[in-house]
């Protein structure tokens, strides 16, 4: 259910992405960087919760290689609805956020986006690998190996000794 295991691709550095304007994005852009890459939705009773937290995450170590990949998506009872554009200028105005905003994804389903398809087959969870809501975050090492995968209900900075230890490793 979700994720394959014929996924061929190691790292997430060897997909594009598209940004919220639907211009490609390399993301062999990021190696050497910690990722943070987090299915995100603005009308979800965990938006107020996660953002804040993200954005502070991101201003205190951003510096240090970190990098957060939001990913808006709808397929949980529609909860973003707005435009890729749309979410970027909601996110960015509301919650001061500084890292991109990707394009509008599927993370399940046999359309799901193929990095989801990545993230998924590399760190399943308990419950299988399927993506079981909006916020949930898969924690990318600088080689872009997945290291660790987070519930919707695990604050961003509950994993903040986590992203420590990835930055660190040289």
């Amino acid at each position: 259910m979700g994720g394959s295991s014929s996924v061929p691709e190691k790292s997430i550095h060897e997909f594009t992405v598209k940004d919220s304007k639907g211009k490609d994005v390399d993301l062999s852009i990021y190696k050497g960087k910690v990722l943070l890459v987090v299915n995100v939705a603005s009308k979800c009773g965990f938006t107020n919760a996660n953002y804040p937290k993200l954005t502070e995450l991101y201003k205190k170590y951003k510096s240090e290689g970190l990098e957060i990949l939001a990913f808006p998506c709808n397929q949980f009872m529609k909860q973003e609805p707005e435009s890729s554009e749309k979410v970027e200028e909601f996110v960015c105005t509301r919650f001061d956020a500084e890292y991109p905003i990707f394009h509008k994804v599927r993370v399940n389903g046999p359309n799901a986006s193929p990095v989801y398809k990545f993230l998924k087959a590399s760190k399943g969870s308990i419950l299988g690998s399927s993506i079981k809501w909006n916020f949930t975050k898969f924690l990318v090492d600088k080689e872009g190996r997945v290291i660790g995968r987070y519930g919707t209900t695990t604050s961003p900075l509950s994993i903040e000794g986590d992203i420590k230890k990835a930055l660190a490793k040289q």
